[in-house]
């Protein structure tokens, strides 16, 4: 059970980073371009085939469907951007959109870090003992638990993931902050009409 659970942790990591890339293909385009490793015409069939791996092996892994290669196969990706998101550290290039999950808007100044380059390594680990390890297929009782389990921690993640955005513990409100100098403003502008 579980190596169900891990298949069904990395299958959702897959998804979540599938998913989004399906919707903004030109968004994808220029993040691969961002990291001037491919030749140009790899470029283009990387952006096209890599939202559509990423949720097909998702689904494999999640489904238990050949997941000894579905989790080869991952841990080959894995290693891939692994490997895309060290060579850039090294040459010094730290201002690129990662474009694990989703995209930088226009308004982000985006930036990749070693933090990125260790989780994909180590999900290439994971995906690498997965695809090595034998077990006993579960129960279709035991599957659906496990990866039932899985798809709520999950769920929990992207949400606090989602609530960090907006919640920001131990500081102080943009409003609160403000509210002082709009009290001073309003003084000022009341003061230098007399």
């Amino acid at each position: 059970m579980l190596w169900t659970m891990i298949a069904a942790a990395v299958g959702g990591v897959l998804l979540l980073a599938g998913v989004p890339k399906m919707r903004d293909r030109e968004g994808l385009l220029r993040v691969v371009r961002g990291y001037r490793i491919l030749p140009a015409p790899l470029e283009r069939v990387v952006a096209a085939t890599l939202p559509s791996v990423e949720v097909a092996l998702g689904v494999a892994l999640i489904a238990g469907l050949a997941p000894r290669l579905a989790a080869a196969v991952a841990a080959a990706v894995f290693t891939g951007f692994c490997i895309g998101l060290t060579v850039n550290l090294v040459r010094g290039r730290r201002e690129l959109d990662c474009g694990c999950f989703a995209f930088g808007t226009d308004g982000e100044a985006p930036r990749i870090g070693w933090f990125h380059a260790m989780r994909a390594g180590a999900l290439a680990v994971v995906a690498g003992v997965l695809a090595a390890t034998t077990h006993s297929p579960p129960t279709l009782a035991e599957h659906v638990l496990a990866v039932a389990g899985v798809l709520v921690v999950m769920a929990a993640v992207v949400a606090a993931v989602q609530l960090r955005s907006v919640v920001h513990l131990g500081r102080r409100p943009v409003d609160a902050h403000l509210s002082r100098a709009s009290i001073e403003l309003r003084v000022a502008s009341a003061t230098s009409r007399y």
